[in-house]
């Protein structure tokens, strides 16, 4: 019997199960408060420290420098507000790629006085080093680009981007929540002042993210009250979520080689199958996520063969998770000048650690029949 298949891993993944082991006592009977004094409160604070020390441990940070927040849409608004709001205002700069809970914000900025420069991607969505230095020529005080896109997977060269930050005295942040688990993120050796990472996207709950944070930033917190992490998220932290985070880091960074090699070679094959059948791979000549294929096939809308697949038992995407109730095209793909009719058809498929050869043979089996038959749908309708 056909079971589903799930390919869509860049918008959320199955919760390990090593992971809600852990998790389980702080669901039920370790049900402490973490700012209480008591016995039950100070289980709560020793989950939560340990849960730092892991998530610290998986990027190469020191654990006071994370500041845990309600999912990375949270954490990359405290940076970009929170770092806004303690600067006197002057440029923020974006790259044109950024997801909305990066592009909003800073969008919001330019009625405070700030002015916003999106910087510009070239064809297969890498930074174009000459807007970058025209950002970097402004009075740039704030730099925001994402380590790995969430729909292309493609991968910036964060460490020489940031260097050149540091060179203009700007503050650089780095949303690396779809890198994480996959490559190698190392908060160092990025050489950023933050960064934003996520434990829904690497087999951890949903509700639990961190921002990273070199010390020596200053930010105001989005919520006031209780003074909880440093003073910078206030509010009773969601204990058995950042445990599950701590748990599902370890996890994740353990089997990172092994993950990415396979997922890999499986991404290679469905890339080959692709070919065959005519579609588009979008930045494949860049370095990517080994995870991600965003593809399109002509003259066949997205959403229509999204809801095909659905039916047929295959569970994919037709770009960013929180983008999907918008008809827009892509706007990762337009920046990167692809035709709207093009990214109208756009596809992404995000391979996780459950996936095997035999569902990328079957999805490809499927898309090649269903590709047949709407083709002669639309002959007919002609």
């Amino acid at each position: 019997m056909f079971a589903p298949v799930y390919l869509d891993h860049n918008a959320t993944t199955p919760l390990d199960a090593r992971v809600l082991e852990a998790m389980l006592p702080f669901l039920k009977e370790r049900y402490g408060n973490a700012s209480s004094r008591h016995e039950y409160g100070r289980a709560a604070r020793a989950a939560i420290d340990t849960a730092r020390q892991q998530v610290a441990a998986a990027v190469g940070a020191h654990p006071t420098e994370v500041i845990f927040t309600s999912g990375g849409s949270e954490a990359n608004n405290l940076f970009i507000k929170g770092a806004a709001a303690c600067l006197k205002p002057g440029t923020v700069g974006v790259s044109a790629i950024e997801h909305p809970c990066v592009r909003e914000p800073a969008r919001e900025l330019t009625r405070q006085g700030w002015q916003l420069h999106e910087i510009a991607v070239d064809k297969e969505g890498r930074l174009d080093a000459i807007d970058y230095a025209a950002a970097l020529a402004a009075p740039l005080r704030l730099v925001s680009v994402m380590l790995a896109n969430n729909e292309t997977g493609v991968l910036q060269d964060i460490p020489a981007l940031a260097e050149k930050a540091r060179g203009a005295k700007a503050w650089f942040h780095t949303d690396a929540v779809q890198a994480l688990g996959k490559v190698k993120v190392d908060f160092r050796g990025l050489g950023v002042n933050a960064l934003t990472v996520s434990a829904h996207k690497i087999c951890g709950p949903k509700g639990a993210a961190a921002l990273v944070l070199n010390k020596r930033i200053e930010l105001k917190p989005l919520i006031s009250g209780g003074g909880q992490e440093r003073n910078l998220r206030s509010g009773t932290e969601n204990v058995a979520a950042i445990v599950g985070f701590g748990a599902a880091c370890e996890l994740a960074v353990a089997r990172l080689d092994e993950d990415a090699a396979r997922l890999e070679r499986l991404r290679d094959e469905l890339e080959a199958g692709l070919a065959r059948l005519g579609a588009t791979v979008f930045s494949r000549n860049a370095a990517r996520l080994p995870n991600t294929v965003f593809f399109a096939m002509p003259d066949i809308d997205g959403e229509t063969l999204v809801a095909q697949l659905d039916r047929a038992g295959f569970a994919v995407a037709s770009g960013s998770a929180c983008s999907s109730a918008s008809p827009e095209p892509s706007h990762t793909l337009l920046a990167m000048g692809v035709e709207a009719e093009t990214a109208r058809s756009a596809v992404r498929v995000s391979l996780g650690r459950g996936n095997t050869d035999e569902d990328v043979l079957r999805f490809l089996q499927t898309l090649g029949e269903m590709i047949g038959k709407l083709k002669k749908m639309a002959a007919l309708a002609v």
